[in-house]
């Protein structure tokens, strides 16, 4: 048994006719049960690759491993229209609206799903047939393993060409021969752009970080985290840190893969979910209890990273009942 077969019986989804909102190229699947509820549509193309639109979500707080399912050696490149969770190892919040990159079976990462929240994404799933053999064919003088600009990738708001892409296969709707072509060419597509994203946007090589440095930003992760709603000065943090503001707020950044300002803004919004969800607060007062000065703001970040307006939020994770899979659509 493969890894897409056990990821979908562990979740019991089931075959039904392709709606409407799905190319006819694919199979379509769904599942209505106490662990989960949505659509799952997916699109194979022999070993090379995998195409998949996703519109689900979990009754209770899901923690998937990638290591329990056995995934293969894979590369993927996903964007989100919304998503509420947390991933670890290292930790950081699932965000909507961005371009992540996934290695199956290289770099595992657990991730927490919120319960009742949608998760509603498109990906691009290559294989090691496709990236390490065909493109090695059709290209034997220039050939370049893609597998490093997905790395440097990893999570970016700053790729619209990308973005683009996954929405045009999100609204495809054509068969036979032409689907075949069409996703054959986004998928050359996506990895073209990836190469030449990496080419026009290259990392500067981090400097080491000591292992003193690592454990004074580990008490700055730790104060921020105990006071992210007050408000909090970078040269506080590079007093308690005894570094510069300079390399304090480089450090941080290479040590957290962000800067402190929307590490703060994380845990802000991670408490603004668990009240949104867990209590009938007004939104005025929850932003303000984590931090804002006023709602608007709160909302407007708070829509930026779950792809959900503060009400919806709530409306969503305090469901009692499902709602029926029929409406769950993209």
């Amino acid at each position: 048994m493969n890894y897409e077969e056990e990821l979908l019986q562990c979740c019991k989804f089931y075959p039904i006719p392709t709606p409407k909102e799905f190319s006819p190229a694919g199979q379509c699947l769904a599942v209505k049960q106490d662990i989960c509820e949505g659509f799952f549509w997916l699109y194979s193309e022999d070993d090379l690759f995998n195409i998949k639109i996703q519109n689900f979500f979990f009754k209770k707080d899901q923690l998937f491993d990638p290591q329990a399912l056995n995934w293969p050696d894979s590369l993927s490149i996903v964007y989100c229209e919304s998503v509420s969770g947390e991933e670890f190892m290292p930790y950081r919040r699932l965000t909507a609206g961005c371009v992540k990159t996934f290695f199956g079976n290289r770099h595992p990462c657990k991730t927490l799903y919120h319960k009742n929240v949608p998760i509603k994404s498109v990906s691009i799933e290559i294989f090691p047939a496709y990236y390490q053999q065909y493109l090695k064919k059709v290209f034997p003088m220039e050939y370049q393993n893609p597998y490093a600009a997905f790395q440097e990738i990893d999570q970016t708001n700053d790729f619209p060409e990308m973005v683009t892409l996954l929405r045009q296969i999100q609204s495809y709707r054509g068969e036979g021969m032409a689907a075949r072509l069409f996703y054959r060419s986004k998928v050359s597509e996506a990895v073209a752009l990836m190469i030449q994203h990496t080419q026009t946007h290259p990392k500067q090589e981090p400097l080491p970080v000591s292992q003193e440095d690592r454990e004074a930003l580990g008490n700055i992760a730790a104060y921020m985290n105990d006071h992210y709603n007050r408000t909090i000065l970078l040269e506080q943090l590079a007093k308690i840190a005894c570094m510069g503001t300079t390399k304090l707020k480089k450090s941080f950044h290479q040590v957290y893969g962000c800067t402190i300002t929307e590490y703060i803004r994380q845990r802000r919004l991670s408490q603004g979910e668990n009240l949104l969800a867990t209590t009938d607060f007004p939104i005025e007062q929850i932003a303000v209890t984590v931090g804002y000065s006023n709602a608007g703001r709160f909302s407007r970040d708070f829509r930026s990273s779950t792809g959900l307006n503060p009400s919806e939020y709530r409306k969503l994770s305090q469901r009692k009942e499902s709602a029926v899979a029929g409406e769950c659509r993209l």
